[in-house]
């Protein structure tokens, strides 16, 4: 911003004002930006924590297929194959409530608010507040 080149004399209302105007739009734009990298950084977590939500549920799918069928034939050998199907079964239940809860606490975790930017904004109107005063 040029300024008049008497020492004594003042810049004008109008070139104080366009000032304030250039350096708000300045700010928004970096506020945005910033606001943008930490919803990136967010949703890479949630697509992690996706990520492992289906491969435990590919994994287990697998391990129950195979390890259900050796574990029943092997207990038949000492009861009934239907109760050594049952106890099985049950086996896979809790294990697969226990993937779901563990997945489901990750994607707790995930923050959908830009909280960075959230709290620099918050300073942003404070500081337009006591620029008024």
């Amino acid at each position: 911003m040029s300024y008049p080149s008497r020492p004594d004399q003042q810049p004008s209302l109008g070139q104080l004002v366009g000032e304030i105007g250039g350096d708000l739009s300045k700010l928004m734009r970096q506020e945005l930006v910033l606001a943008k990298a930490e919803i990136r950084e967010e949703a890479a977590k949630a697509g992690k924590a996706g990520g492992m939500l289906g491969g435990a549920g590919l994994a287990g799918y697998t391990a129950a297929l195979f390890g259900t069928l050796a574990a029943v034939f092997g207990l038949g050998h000492v009861m009934d194959l239907g109760w050594a199907a049952l106890i099985v079964t049950v086996i896979w239940a809790v294990i697969g409530a226990m993937l779901f809860v563990t997945g489901r606490s990750r994607l707790r975790q995930v923050s959908p608010k830009p909280e960075q930017t959230m709290e620099t904004l918050k300073e942003d109107a404070r500081w337009a507040r006591n620029l008024k005063k």
